[in-house]
């Protein structure tokens, strides 16, 4: 009887753990590494997030896993090799954040399982077959960037009607600028609005690139999700208050001084990575774990902005946002 139970033990052991059972290392800890296209002072509430979330699962660094961070310093350049080096320590899992650091990440390896804590538009990129199954070693958290970009677009006409020139902050090395670009566009012809991209590598580039927009007296910028525009959103805020620009882009552009943020809370999505590292580390496969994208965004009004920039914004459209910043 004894001998029935430890066999029915054993082969409920193997449910549980069908993927290839990714035995802990000899130091007790599970190894998770971290490819970081900005610094580590500029992401860091995004990796305070990170580890609540792993944390939510029982993961604690120093305890139970060992964290090994590369940071690219804001040169997506630089992510491919710090890819291969993150590879070469064989961590559990590789955890990344956008389009560039996702693709260096799976160029690097086929079989190490990859967690996006967000990137844009996995599909449109070909980072994932589908959201349902996305295939290969990579699973984690996508927005359709391209619905977003186009949606602030129309959140701007409504806030600023006479909007006509619109500058676009774009970073050459995303992947993810043509499948947005090509959705603002669209949007834009139909809005009567003109847009011209404006290229920014890296932080270095923001002064002259807020200097170029103003003398060409375009009548606002757009900024989306980038890990550069992330890690400087407080910046980019601040030329545009300087410039007296309205900025339009994702939550935190909004919060640090922009006109309108819409978009994804950011910190969440960073947080819910550690759902995706336990289900792994549990043994499961990144290709049958379903990639997942933000069902709720956030619509951010700066008043504070708008009465500074002397633009009267609507009632309706107040109504109409999650918050209102005076």
């Amino acid at each position: 009887m004894r001998r029935r139970t430890l066999l029915a033990l054993l082969g409920s052991a193997a449910v549980v753990r069908p993927f290839a059972a990714r035995a802990q290392h000899v130091d007790g800890n599970w190894r998770i590494a971290f490819l970081g296209a900005p610094s580590a002072s500029k992401y860091a509430k995004l990796i305070d997030a990170l580890r609540a979330g792993l944390q939510d699962f029982g993961y604690i660094d120093g305890k139970n896993i060992a964290l090994e961070f590369r940071w690219a310093d804001g040169n997506d350049q630089r992510l491919p090799a710090l890819a291969a080096e993150l590879v070469s320590l064989h961590p559990d899992v590789l955890i990344t954040h956008g389009t560039p650091g996702t693709s260096a990440a799976k160029q690097a390896t086929t079989t190490l399982p990859i967690v996006m804590a967000i990137s844009g538009d996995a599909v449109a990129t070909g980072l994932i077959d589908s959201l349902a199954h996305p295939g290969g070693n990579l699973t984690g958290t996508t927005f359709f960037g391209p619905e977003l970009a186009a949606k602030r677009l129309e959140l701007l006409s409504k806030a600023i009607p006479n909007t006509r020139r619109l500058a676009v902050l774009v970073n050459p090395e995303n992947p993810v600028n043509g499948p947005v670009l090509h959705a603002m566009e669209k949007t834009a012809t139909s809005l009567n609005i003109k847009l011209q991209q404006v290229v920014v590598r890296t932080s270095a580039g923001l002064d002259s690139a807020f200097a170029q927009i103003a003398a060409e007296k375009f009548d606002g910028v757009a900024v989306f999700e980038d890990g550069m525009t992330v890690a400087n959103a407080a910046t980019i805020a601040q030329l545009g208050l300087k410039e007296r620009l309205p900025l339009i882009g994702f939550v935190e552009i909004a919060k640090a001084g922009g006109l309108i943020g819409y978009g994804a809370n950011i910190p969440a999505l960073f947080r819910r990575a550690g759902y995706f590292v336990d289900k792994i580390l549990r043994g499961l496969k990144p290709a049958d774990i379903p990639v997942e994208q933000p069902t709720k965004f956030d619509f951010v009004v700066n008043m504070r902005t708008a009465k500074s920039l002397g633009y009267p914004i609507a009632p309706s459209l107040l109504a109409a946002a999650d918050e209102v910043i005076e």
